[in-house]
């Protein structure tokens, strides 16, 4: 047999060979997959100055999960729990106007989203490895509703609160460019949660056109529905009588606070809660425009109940994060629980303050949107105004509506007077167009008194909505005659659901109306009293 026989030094020189093919193969991949980095910095274009944002970071349609050491992170979710931290529930986070971020080699998409009013942007990023990537980008605005007087809140934010989350929080505030954060202490029959550390002046927050202030959505019942306070000087909670609404909003008032029900009135049976305390005078306020019933986010079947019984109410609105999105998972942005998704506009005629703002809430000058940006003036006046007229006096209305062609195109602007339709325009009219709508209209020869609001719709999850202005002839009311009678019986069948609450006594821990059977019967018969004094007061006229 014949052998071949290798040189020793031979196989030495190969096997080193060998082990420098595979080396400089080693040291290429390494190379290959080298982390690169990014650095991002934000700029206001108005003021050339670093502003928080919100970004989302994808790659292929999924978002990155890595995080920045600079993004803002505060703890927050359902029940008062850790669910989220620094992302946000559709993998966002805040800055506060930079960050720097090591990733794998590759092709990324940035999104960066700053509140309603700019304008949003996404850029592609390509990450080399080893290399750092720079970028600055500079958000600017389609609208400055500030600079006009208006300013925008969210009513409803569900986060514990002491003051070391008082910055984070702010640049959470400010990277959805919301002026007034309201941050709510949530309660129900058992405890509560979300604490906030102080409320009236004590616990604000300020920087600039910025504010953080506390309120409380307490008390909570799936029987009554889920009542709103914010503006007063302490939180109000009374265990013992927890189902007695009408007892915490007199204790607010007196406090200095503005009082009012979620959700539309619409959850919870909340509508009964209305019923009960709006007809007896203990209500300012309610949550016209949320993502918590529907996604159709503007609800005015309540809303439009009370005003055409006479009853003026303050429309806002809030995100009621982090409960209310489309959903609560790590979903499209477009789906998923976030700040300031409804907020509220209120315009002050002075100077940015927590008092002129809680004063122009409590005078009703709001309107609250998705969206759409809303301007009304009946007669010049402002929503929430009032007008006293003769009767045959002519009313002037001029409403507009604004968007974004990209981000908020418009539909349909309305004017509502007692609920009816009586001036309407889409953006395929003559002169209309889907970034500006207006309408200007006349009713002559007023009769009686009513109030006038204006609407505006966008895509599906889009809509806007004022505060009327109230109109009263001769001293008179803004009620409206023809549904006063069917708005007065609805008012009666709500109380009677409410009374057939009270025979059933419950197993269920959560339904504990029957025990407060003899004091909600009290207040029943209360409101079936005004029910009837309306009876005779306004369908006699």
């Amino acid at each position: 047999m014949l052998r071949t026989t290798i040189p020793i030094y031979a196989t030495g020189s190969f096997i080193l060979s060998l082990l420098l093919f595979f080396c400089g193969i080693e040291s290429a991949l390494a190379k290959v997959y080298q982390p690169g980095f990014l650095q991002i910095t934000i700029r206001d274009g108005t003021t050339g100055k670093s502003t928080p944002v919100r970004v989302r970071l994808t790659r292929a349609g999924k978002p990155v999960l890595s995080t920045s050491n600079q993004a803002v992170a505060v703890s927050y979710g359902l029940w008062d729990h850790a669910d989220g931290y620094a992302f946000q529930p559709d993998s966002s986070f805040y800055i506060a106007g930079s960050f720097n971020l090591q990733l794998p080699p590759g092709i990324y998409q940035i999104a960066l989203l700053k509140g309603n009013e700019y304008i949003n942007q996404l850029h592609s990023l390509l990450i080399e490895p080893g290399k750092t990537l720079r970028k600055t980008y500079i958000m600017t605005r389609w609208i400055h509703m500030a600079a006009r007087g208006w300013y925008s809140a969210d009513d409803h934010i569900h986060i514990r609160r002491s003051p070391r989350e008082n910055q984070p929080l702010m640049d959470w505030i400010q990277g959805e460019d919301i002026n007034v954060g309201v941050l709510l202490k949530m309660g129900d029959f058992w405890e509560t949660y979300y604490p906030q550390y102080a409320f009236g002046e004590k616990g604000n927050y300020r920087q600039g056109d910025y504010l953080l202030t506390s309120g409380q959505e307490d008390p909570r019942t799936p029987e009554l529905g889920h009542a709103l306070g914010f503006g007063a000087t302490g939180a109000v909670r009374y265990g013992q009588n927890y189902y007695y609404y009408d007892n915490v909003f007199d204790e607010l008032h007196k406090r200095g606070g503005l009082t009012g029900y979620a959700h539309q009135a619409e959850s919870f049976h909340g509508y009964r809660g209305l019923t009960l305390d709006g007809l007896r005078g203990k209500v300012d306020m309610l949550e016209l425009l949320q993502y918590c019933v529907s996604a159709h986010p503007l609800q005015t079947e309540h809303y439009y109940h009370m005003l055409d019984l006479g009853f003026p109410l303050t429309a806002t609105a809030g995100s009621d994060f982090p409960w209310c999105g489309h959903d609560h998972d790590h979903g499209p942005p477009e789906r998923s629980a976030r700040i300031g998704n409804a907020r509220f506009y209120t315009y002050l005629n002075k100077p940015f303050s927590y008092e002129s703002w809680k004063a122009s809430v409590a005078a009703g000058h709001t309107f609250v949107t998705s969206g759409p940006i809303l301007d009304l003036h009946v007669n010049k006046a402002l929503p929430g105004d009032r007008i006293a007229l003769k009767q045959g006096d002519t009313v002037s209305i001029k409403a507009e509506a604004y968007g974004n062609l990209l981000q908020t195109p418009l539909n349909v602007l309305e004017i509502v007077a007692h609920g009816q339709v009586v001036g309407r325009v889409t953006k395929n009219d003559s002169g209309q167009s889907a970034a500006h709508l207006t309408i200007t209209i006349n009713l002559p020869s007023v009769a009686h008194g009513l109030w006038i609001a204006a609407r505006c719709y966008g895509d599906s999850t889009q809509a806007a909505h004022t505060t009327p202005v109230y109109i009263t002839i001769g001293g008179n009311g803004f009620h409206h005659p023809e549904t006063v009678k069917k708005y007065l019986n609805k008012s009666e069948a709500y109380l009677l659901e409410l009374e057939k609450e009270l025979d059933i006594h419950r197993d269920n821990p959560e339904f504990r109306a029957w025990y407060y059977k003899k004091g909600l019967k009290t207040r029943i018969d209360e409101t079936r009293q005004i029910i009837s004094e309306l009876k005779v007061k306004l369908i006699a006229h």
